[in-house]
């Protein structure tokens, strides 16, 4: 007896309410990051807790129900199987995913310097379009010229600035920039 209660009733509460707070979670991650701002240590995430509790209690239940061994092997059966599970998801998905995001994101200043093909003619004193090869992917950008020259179609330019979403650029001469 645990609490007063059968092992099976612990294991299946410490469940329920793990995967109750697991979906709380999922839908207020936001809000709940920004309010209880703890310290940011990867093996303490709240995804991890709350894993660790439900591989935990379910391999508990299941090891009460489906074995006859004692309470207390099976408490140390579900510890470890579940430390396992915790730091196989840690290291084979979280890391990963952490990292991927890192990578993917960028900011108009991260654009500063980069090259780009004009894929809508640049006039001289209004806006074109230009688009940016990155490893993520391609991206569009509004586009200025930073001579007040017409830029063709087809042409290749720098970014000189990023003013408000808006790239100013200049003809790319690999041997000669003149801006």
């Amino acid at each position: 007896m645990w609490f007063g209660h059968p092992p099976e009733v612990v294991y299946g509460a410490v469940l329920v309410v793990s995967a109750l707070l697991t979906v709380l979670y999922f839908f207020f991650s936001d809000v709940l990051d920004g309010l209880f701002d703890v310290a940011d240590h990867p093996l303490f995430s709240p995804q991890l807790v709350l894993s660790f509790f439900i591989v935990g209690s379910a391999v508990g239940l299941l090891a009460e129900w489906y074995t006859d061994w004692a309470s207390s092997l099976v408490l140390w059966l579900a510890i470890g199987v579940a430390l396992v599970a915790v730091l196989l998801l840690h290291f084979f998905v979280f890391l990963p995913l952490r990292s991927a995001e890192a990578s993917l994101g960028y900011t108009d200043a991260d654009l500063e310097g980069a090259l780009a093909k004009v894929i809508v003619s640049v006039p001289p004193d209004g806006l074109g379009e230009i688009l940016i090869s990155r490893k993520s992917g391609a991206v569009a950008k509004a586009a200025k010229s930073a001579n007040n020259e017409a830029i063709p179609s087809g042409e290749e330019v720098i970014i000189v600035q990023m003013e408000n979403g808006v790239a100013v650029v200049a003809r790319h001469d690999p041997y000669h920039l003149s801006i």
